[in-house]
């Protein structure tokens, strides 16, 4: 379905989502769109939530998913489509909004959270400015996974600074555009879905994302190298539209907050393992993963996104970025 067929259909669609008594006698379809492949580890913990809550609802409330972007929506779109109510519900890679809130620049700082302590600590330093700003929006905050550590792909080694000039490289961020842009590269910020097409045309020659995200878009069919520079450790965030969650009976709203927070701690224990079977997968699909950067390369990159940091507490309302930061420096991060 096309993006403005979808925008036809909201006035039956909102009808029928912002419930009343006479639509409790009946169950309630939440479509859920997500930019990303179902076999992406945020895509498992999605399906995780909707498994949760059609149990907590006892079948009342049932998750339709459209991953791949096959509602017509990008991820920067389902800011306003969840708050319009095109869609009840949605699950982003939050990156994409730091237009709209620059909270969002937090967890896409190069070189903040590196690992999976250092990134769920950033997580619970930010979550209340996080859900103010889906407040503040019309929405709320459901709950947040994570990505894997993000590196580079690419269809030649690169290991050095001289490796990575003029690297046409696509980024997902303003934060990484900057950041390779400074380093050297032709950085270009793509959406999700047009990074297939332009690896294909040979538009783009590398592609600055997890392992995880791409095995699951097969980059293996495009790109032989992939570099962990534990660049970022990103996170995709489930909101949903207030007014509707407002408007269920006490007991769906429990249910939808209890899976959520469920969801949430199940799919922080499942990455570890899951960057481990990322590895055997790169392997077996003849991919060489080059797990330690030189240490010259990974000093060229943060010297080359040294001014990010104070950008953003300087966007931030008086002192709150720099409350943040020291509550993540108290759960133990780098900052």
């Amino acid at each position: 379905m096309k993006r403005r067929d979808i925008l036809a259909a909201l006035p039956a669609a909102a009808g029928a989502a912002l419930v009343g008594p006479r639509a409790m006698a009946q169950q309630l379809k939440w479509d859920m769109p997500s930019e990303y492949q179902e076999t992406a580890i945020t895509s498992i913990a999605d399906k995780l939530f909707a498994r949760k809550l059609g149990e907590k609802s006892a079948g009342k409330i049932n998750v339709v998913h459209h991953f791949s972007g096959s509602l017509g929506y990008k991820s920067k779109d389902h800011w306003q489509a969840v708050e319009d109510g095109a869609v009840p519900i949605a699950s982003s890679f939050t990156g994409v909004f730091t237009g709209l809130a620059p909270i969002f620049n937090l967890t896409s700082m190069p070189f903040l959270a590196t690992n999976v302590d250092q990134a769920y600590a950033l997580m619970l330093s930010g979550r209340s400015e996080f859900a103010a700003a889906f407040e503040r929006s019309g929405q709320r905050l459901v709950f947040v996974s994570p990505w894997a550590p993000v590196g580079l792909w690419a269809k030649r080694s690169v290991r050095s600074a001289a490796d990575l000039r003029n690297l046409k490289v696509r980024t997902y961020d303003r934060n990484g555009t900057i950041t390779l842009r400074n380093a050297g590269a032709a950085a270009v910020q793509l959406s999700w879905s047009d990074v297939v097409p332009a690896l294909t045309t040979g538009a783009i020659e590398a592609v600055l994302t997890s392992d995880e995200g791409g095995i699951a878009a097969r980059f293996d069919e495009h790109m032989k190298f992939f570099h962990q520079l534990n660049f970022v450790m990103g996170h995709q965030m489930v909101h949903i539209n207030r007014k509707l969650l407002e408007g269920l009976p006490a007991d769906l709203q429990k249910a939808v907050t209890d899976a959520g927070a469920e969801s949430e701690k199940e799919s922080w224990a499942m990455i570890r393992d899951r960057i481990e079977q990322n590895k055997k997968t790169l392997a077996e699909r003849g991919v060489a993963y080059v797990g330690e950067a030189p240490a010259e390369f990974i000093q060229h990159l943060k010297t080359a996104a040294k001014d990010l940091i104070d950008e953003w507490k300087k966007s931030m309302p008086a002192g709150v970025g720099d409350r943040i930061l020291a509550d993540y420096r108290q759960r133990g991060g780098s900052a």
